[in-house]
């Protein structure tokens, strides 16, 4: 959580049903009177807040449920994991309770940092160090307390490792609403190719990598939305991706120390399946929110989550099948423009220019002009983009689809009766249609359409 958001002040300006139940929960549940309270711009409700009570400042936050996505995990088992761990003494923020409307919790704000900017490497590592020893310590608890209460537990330790998948992919099929070949393929090989996990079975985050430190210690874990039991070296595996944003150093000197304070001897291919696994949660959550974005959705975060995530995925399977991945060149502009090219350019300086009087509202702008962008972008290479990728299914099909909506359908059906026996030209295909989806993001260089790649599991030790 960024907690170096404060324009929003309490007193300052009108204040919204929502938040005006929130502090109305926090006087009568915690006590005292809230003095400031403010949203934190981003694509999810939280608050943070500062109330009075005898005498003392509370510094407190408020997580609010999604608003446009649902991926299996409830936000009230995400509070639940994490008074299981506070009480089991594991840093992370203590828990006041439960808002029913809107649907939050409430917590201590925790101080430090989430991020690594003016740190240098001794303290990077002694953070890192600490790190591991935390996740250690959680994947040493007793499983009862968990399971009283009522923490997602796989019927038996054997199906551990999947548990987690199979909640997000449940909800993902309930919520389906077009053809997704990607998704299926990449499911389809996680099937066809299981992970024998050895039976091991801890309460783990899963999500993991998401912290604030101070003084080379972790203060608290964060964002515990996808805590269950599951296998401990989910964990390990998928804070690499994380790792391309923040830089937690050397892979290799993180897991020789997880292994020294744990006694768990990592396993490659676990880490690797689990992060092929792990990288396919964005497009399993943001399916339905991406093929029909809800009001208040912040649709460009979601396709660049699921753009970086799914290249990920396809990453780490060729790693692990010894396979090089093809580069798509970048697509020019080469066209005369559409009559739309004027209004589009426009729109998004427009927006750029556009300036509110909060960091609230400004964030709301910011969402806005980057979608500006990416329908700009789509007007001046959507359509080149849409030739290139049905001409590649022609020459998997035989036939040329007659439009995109064809073509996902008809990869999509050849995906469920190929049954593996195709998997290195599905695996090149899919990859050449996400960098074509990467481009349209935003103009050639723009932070939206950078991709970071993750550290391969060979990487050398860093000097």
């Amino acid at each position: 959580m960024d907690t170096d958001t404060h324009e929003v002040r309490w007193g300052e300006q009108r204040v919204d049903d929502k938040t005006r139940a929130v502090v109305d929960w926090l006087e009568s549940n915690v006590g005292g009177s809230v003095t400031e309270i403010w949203r934190q711009p981003r694509w999810r409700p939280v608050w943070f807040a500062d109330l009075e009570r005898d005498g003392e400042t509370l510094s407190l936050c408020v997580r609010g449920e999604r608003e446009d996505t649902y991926f299996g995990f409830s936000l009230d088992h995400e509070m639940r994991f994490q008074k299981c761990l506070e009480e089991c003494g594991i840093p992370v923020a203590h828990v006041y309770g439960w808002i029913d409307a809107p649907r939050a919790y409430v917590m201590d704000r925790i101080p430090g940092s989430n991020n690594f900017e003016g740190v240098g490497k001794a303290e990077l590592d002694a953070v890192m160090d600490d790190y591991m020893e935390v996740l250690a310590r959680v994947h040493a608890l007793p499983l009862e307390t968990f399971e009283r209460a009522g923490i997602l537990r796989a019927e038996h330790p054997d199906k551990a490792a999947t548990i987690g998948m199979e909640t997000y992919e449940k909800a993902y099929r309930d919520r389906k609403v077009q053809p997704d070949p990607f998704l299926e393929f990449c499911l389809g090989w996680l099937k066809r190719n299981p992970l024998d996990s050895r039976g091991r079975e801890t309460p783990i985050v899963w999500d993991s990598g998401q912290f604030h430190h101070q003084n080379g210690r972790i203060s608290a874990l964060m964002d515990l939305e996808n805590g269950h039991i599951g296998d401990p070296v989910m964990d390990l595996a998928t804070f690499r991706m994380r790792d391309t944003i923040l830089g937690y150093g050397d892979f290799r000197r993180i897991y020789a120390h997880y292994e020294k304070v744990s006694g768990l001897r990592l396993d490659l291919r676990a880490l690797q399946h689990h992060l092929m696994a792990m990288a396919l949660c964005d497009q399993l959550a943001y399916h339905t929110a991406l093929a029909d974005p809800p009001p208040g959705a912040d649709f460009m975060t979601n396709m660049q989550w699921c753009s970086e995530t799914n290249l990920f995925a396809l990453e780490v399977l060729a790693e692990m099948l010894g396979l090089e991945l093809e580069p798509v060149e970048e697509i020019e502009v080469t066209g005369p423009p559409s009559s739309g090219h004027v209004a589009h350019s426009h729109l998004g300086r427009s927006l750029r220019n556009l300036q509110a009087g909060d960091s609230f509202t400004q964030h709301e702008i910011r969402i806005a002009f980057r979608l500006a962008r990416h329908l700009q972008r789509c007007d001046e290479i959507g359509g080149v983009v849409e030739q290139a990728n049905l001409e590649d299914l022609g020459e998997l099909l035989g036939r040329r689809p007659a439009n995109w909506q064809e073509g996902d359908t008809a990869l999509e059906r050849f995906v469920f009766e190929d049954g593996g026996a195709n998997d290195t030209e599905l695996i090149q295909l899919l990859h050449r249609r996400l960098q074509r989806y990467r481009m349209l993001m935003g103009p050639p260089g723009s932070s939206m359409v950078r991709h970071n790649p993750m550290q391969p599991f060979e990487t050398p030790e860093a000097t």
